[in-house]
């Protein structure tokens, strides 16, 4: 009787879908702060989905800071640009890719445990809508402007923005 729950077992596993984003994969990741006196600082990097199945970033975390958060800026009726929280994260679909860059979506560290020096590199942590994780190493770069990656769409923002978490 044991072998046959077993075998029963096993196969129930093969059965289900497959964990977290299997297609995930993070390019041209830094991180960086305004100033080296910041309480804050934010994650910055191209996911890609290499998968056939869409994913769900549900959120993500990482030791370098209090809280971290994902989010995104959004123009208000008077022009004026402010920093969300994203609660419901961010849809990676099949075979596509989340541009995570200044004045759009980004990972924000808040409550910073620790100063982010030139060429340090941070652990953030995503985690998916089906409970898996993926840790991707961000080096610091305080000297990137933000069109390096070449995904720029000429704004201009800083991280000085208030904050706003969509209450």
């Amino acid at each position: 009787m044991f072998r046959t729950f077993t075998a029963a077992s096993v196969a129930a596993l093969f059965a289900l879908p497959a964990l977290a984003c299997d297609g995930f994969e993070a390019h041209d990741a830094y991180a960086r702060t305004s100033t080296a006196m910041s309480q804050s600082g934010a994650a910055f990097m191209i996911i890609h989905n290499h998968g056939d199945t869409d994913c769900h970033i549900a959120g993500a975390r990482s030791d370098v800071a209090a809280r971290t958060e994902l989010h995104t800026h959004s123009e208000d009726a008077q022009g004026v640009m402010r920093m969300i929280h994203v609660e419901e994260g961010f849809a990676l679909p099949a075979d596509g890719e989340i541009v995570l860059e200044r004045g759009g979506h980004h990972v924000m560290f808040m409550g910073l445990n620790q100063t982010l020096a030139q060429d340090d590199v941070v652990e953030v942590t995503f985690v998916f809508g089906d409970g898996a994780e993926k840790t991707v190493e961000v080096p610091v770069d305080l000297e990137r402007q933000p069109q390096a990656h070449g995904h720029s769409h000429g704004h201009s923002h800083s991280h000085s923005h208030s904050h706003s978490h969509g209450d």
